[in-house]
């Protein structure tokens, strides 16, 4: 026969147990959509004129950033600053080099590797782009699960292949059906389906819209209008990336956790407009250039039930300010010691907090460089001509109008802001250098689809 008191130190355990499991009940989910070398003119919340409905609900039914920028120009050093909250030039990855030859440093922690501290499971979907060698692979960085690439790859017949529910080793993939956007959606609706009743973090960085240009029949018939065929492949591409964000929107409602998922959406750095038809208009500049078509990219997050929908947010804020935007939605606290870069934006959004996220932002990519100080950007640029220009992005959001000569002290205070902050930077760990010969380039025809090839971008 039990004792009372036996039952009653069963009851208060079991209690504790329900309250732990009522907490983790209360922490969202969380789900970062990160697609590549997508211009700043596409989507149709940007004014896009390729349908992505699936898209544009995330920004119509949260917050739409207008001045949303990320830390480099560049596919690794963007998602080096995302996993981290910090300027990845703090720790060397300056460039893409970094990735082919080592990976994000192992002395810094990862949104993953954060959130697993606070009970959630994890996993990664898509491009990883960190490190392709063994010790800086997905799963030793925070991820429970990996199923994608370790680096840039073909739509069709993906090359660097990972499903780590098989091996953690690199898979050939024969299947004459897989399509890299249509997998990775069935693959994070399955994770999805599979959390019950913990909090999960999905990131999803997509290939697309990355070099080469691939698509399925299916997606290319939805467009037989359009005389250019580079445009069509593209567009087709997106329509493919879009079902793909339909499907974890829907299955995310489907679960009953609409109102408990945080969901951001952004592109990794502008469009290779010469490659794949991204436009940046109205900025100049494109992927590569610290110029704010290189930097300045589509943004918006939805947290429905906290988050007023339907807004747009006018100041700048960083990719960056995701890390610490998660934690605090997660209930968890940023140490100091972590020195994050980035911001919490929810007293922003939630309109708490009036005042600026940044007063200031920097960018470094080898000889170029910039600096946004309130509405002044100081820049110099990929002309080769190393002298910096100075522009009011307010009145001037194409960098058309070279102030430099007319306000030398506006741009000796920015340069002064640039070298203080650039004096706290790491040097790069490994020198730029194009991609490695054939990488990103896809295969030809293939059994019962429609496929076309474009001259793959070198990052």
């Amino acid at each position: 026969m039990r004792s009372s008191f036996g039952c009653a130190l069963l009851a208060a355990l079991f209690a504790a147990t329900s309250t732990a499991a009522a907490a983790d009940a209360k922490k969202p989910n969380v789900v970062i959509f990160l697609c590549d070398d997508t211009g700043w003119a596409e989507f149709g919340f940007q004014g896009g004129d390729i349908p992505t409905p699936s898209i544009d609900s995330i920004a119509k039914n949260g917050v739409r950033f207008t001045q949303g920028y990320v830390s480099g120009p560049y596919c690794s050093p963007t998602r080096a600053g995302l996993m981290t909250g910090r300027y990845q030039t703090r720790f060397g990855h300056e460039f893409n080099s970094v990735a082919r030859r080592a990976g994000l440093s192992l002395e810094e922690k990862t949104i993953a590797d954060r959130l697993k501290t606070l009970g959630y499971a994890t996993a990664a979907v898509g491009k990883w782009h960190l490190g392709e060698q063994p010790p800086y692979r997905p799963w030793l960085r925070g991820f429970d699960e990996f199923y994608g690439t370790l680096a840039n790859t073909p739509f069709f017949h993906p090359t660097n292949f990972v499903d780590t529910r098989v091996s953690k080793e690199v898979q050939k993939i024969e299947d004459e059906e897989f399509y890299t956007t249509d997998k990775y959606a069935e693959r994070a609706v399955e994770f999805i389906e599979a959390q019950k009743g913990k909090p999960w973090f999905l990131y999803f960085p997509f290939n697309a819209q990355h070099a080469p240009l691939q698509a399925p029949k299916k997606y290319l018939d939805r467009f037989p209008h359009n005389k250019d065929e580079r445009r069509r492949i593209f567009a087709a591409m997106m329509s493919a990336m879009d079902d793909a964000v339909g499907q974890v929107l829907a299955e995310v409602r489907k679960q009953g956790e609409e109102e408990n998922t945080l969901i951001f959406f952004l592109s990794d750095n502008g469009g290779p407009t010469l490659q794949t038809t991204s436009s940046n208009k109205p900025l100049r500049g494109f992927k590569s250039t610290t110029w704010e078509g290189g930097v300045r990219v589509p943004f918006a997050v939805q947290w429905q039930g906290h988050i007023q929908p339907g807004q747009t947010y006018t100041n700048p804020i960083i990719q960056l300010d995701i890390l610490p935007t998660v934690i605090a939605a997660a209930g968890g606290k940023v140490d100091p010691a972590w020195k994050l870069d980035g911001v919490n934006l929810l007293p922003y959004l939630e309109g708490k907090e009036t005042a600026k996220p940044h007063e200031t932002l920097y960018w470094r990519f080898g000889e170029q460089r910039a600096i946004r100080h309130g509405d002044y950007k100081l820049v110099v640029g990929r002309d080769g001509s190393g002298q910096p220009e100075l522009y009011n992005l307010a009145s001037d959001i194409s960098e058309s109008k070279d102030l430099a000569s007319a306000d030398p002290e506006k741009l000796k205070e920015l340069e002064s802001l640039y070298a203080s902050w650039n004096a706290e930077q790491a040097p790069p760990s490994f020198p730029n250098e194009p991609a490695g010969k054939g990488q990103g380039k896809g295969k030809g025809k293939g059994k019962g689809k429609a496929r076309a090839k474009a001259k793959a971008n070198p990052a």
